[in-house]
């Protein structure tokens, strides 16, 4: 059995376990490592990054290791691998999208791949959308980034080197706010999903290696933004989408359908994640709304009114933990969605949570990044840290290190940089 079949048989945390494992790369790749976060909420998939020592206080003269520029505008979090950071950058002025990589070591620039230039579909995105909002995935070999570009949706897988592998369009996209999504590696195949308001919504599996279509799924008509998530429950892997007023598990291999229900919203952004027992979901239009569904399909186990949006939940030890849009933190008892305990944090919050042992990092719209424990029994704030003057993109923790995508106000305009926070 080569290594593609063997990784298809996996469970997607075996898969990644055996990506992170892998310690005698093909020539031209590099090994996944344990200090590394390939691809959105990292190696995990939850936002929950492996245990490592941070600092939980900082500002521009303290803690911070190095800081890089970063061309236009962009949404999308970093990924690091090996000795790369990268992430998806968009020009406005030169209508140009595509990967910037830096030295994970120094932020210095290695290399910026263009990927598409002119052709930005600009009327009626959503002011705190951008031309890109998604977040890389890399399984070592290739880096993969989906674009909305000239009304239809593209993956672009790119080698580390940043030279062009393949590309494939999705599909057509219609465009609402904007578009988020971003790439799911899974076994042999990357996971797309392009829901919009048009005819055209789909969810694909494409072959990474060739990018070539190996199944498809048609969604409904209806404008949403969730991310595919693959999810393991009593060793299944379910690939799991929220929005388009449904919650949808499919073989992640054979896009096969193993239960779909109403359970969701329309629009969601969120990405979800399990306790086993439970699917997590959360929205905010047309209602506001927070459920737990059932992993084999049979029903919603409870639902709250709450307003999670656009940051993504976080599970430990039995508990849900969530950054509301308007700036408060909640705990729920995973279970039975008991509150535990509400704290203010302050602003508004677009960015999704990173937990890292007992903290939660959870940074606002104005760049400043509460840190509280994951503890069930108060609201415990521990510190708050500034950096720059606005913030969409997650935090991203690996190796001891924190990787943060903030504007700064620059001569007079606005300038985009990466920050490496770390012990000095």
């Amino acid at each position: 059995m080569n290594r593609r079949d063997l990784l298809a048989t996996l469970p997607a945390s075996a898969v990644a376990s055996r990506l992170l494992a892998e310690d005698k790369p093909a020539p031209g790749k590099i090994a996944v490592g344990p200090n590394d976060w390939p691809w959105w909420r990292g190696p995990t998939r939850d936002g929950v990054a492996p245990a490592q020592k941070i600092p939980l206080e900082w500002a521009a003269d303290k803690n911070v290791l190095w800081e890089a520029p970063v061309s236009g505008r962009g949404h999308g979090a970093a990924i690091v691998i090996g000795g790369r950071v990268l992430l998806a950058t968009a020009d406005e002025k030169t209508e140009v999208q595509g990967l910037l990589c830096l030295d994970r070591n120094t932020g210095k620039h290695l290399w910026h791949a263009e990927i598409h230039r002119g052709n930005f579909t600009k009327a009626g995105i959503n002011a705190k959308s951008t031309h890109a909002s998604s977040t890389p995935a890399c399984d070592g070999e290739r880096v993969y980034i989906n674009f909305l570009n000239n009304g239809a949706v593209t993956a672009t897988a790119l080698d580390l080197d940043g030279k062009p592998v393949w590309q494939t369009k999705v599909t057509d996209y219609t465009l609402h706010q904007g578009f988020g999504s971003s790439p799911t590696v899974y076994g042999p195949l990357l996971l797309v999903t392009a829901d919009n308001k048009g005819d055209s919504g789909l969810l694909a599996g494409l072959d990474r290696t060739t990018g070539k279509l190996v199944w498809s799924r048609k969604r409904p008509k209806a404008p949403n933004y969730a991310s595919p998530i693959v999810v393991t429950v009593s060793g299944k892997d379910q690939l799991i989408l929220i929005g388009c007023d449904l919650v949808t598990s499919l073989d992640p291999l054979t896009g096969k359908e193993n239960w779909e229900l109403k359970g969701a919203t329309t629009e969601c952004v969120t990405s979800t994640i399990t306790d086993g027992k439970h699917v997590f979901t959360s929205g905010g239009y047309p209602k506001n709304h927070v459920a737990a569904v059932k992993v084999d399909g049979s029903g919603v186990a409870w639902e709250n009114k709450s307003r999670v949006y656009v940051p993504s939940m976080l599970l430990r030890d039995g508990h849900l933990y969530a950054v509301m849009d308007e700036g408060n933190a909640v705990c729920w008892k995973s279970d039975t969605g008991a509150e535990l305990w509400k704290g203010r944090l302050g602003g508004t919050f677009t960015a999704s949570p990173v937990l890292v042992g007992e903290h939660v990092l959870a940074i606002n719209e104005a760049g400043r990044t509460y840190v509280f424990k994951a503890n069930p029994k108060e609201f415990d704030l521990v510190s708050e840290n500034q950096l720059g003057s606005e913030a969409f993109a997650s935090p991203t923790v690996c190796g001891g290190r924190i990787y943060l995508r903030v504007a700064v106000k620059q001569n007079g305009g606005r300038q985009e940089k990466l920050f490496c926070v770390g012990e000095k």
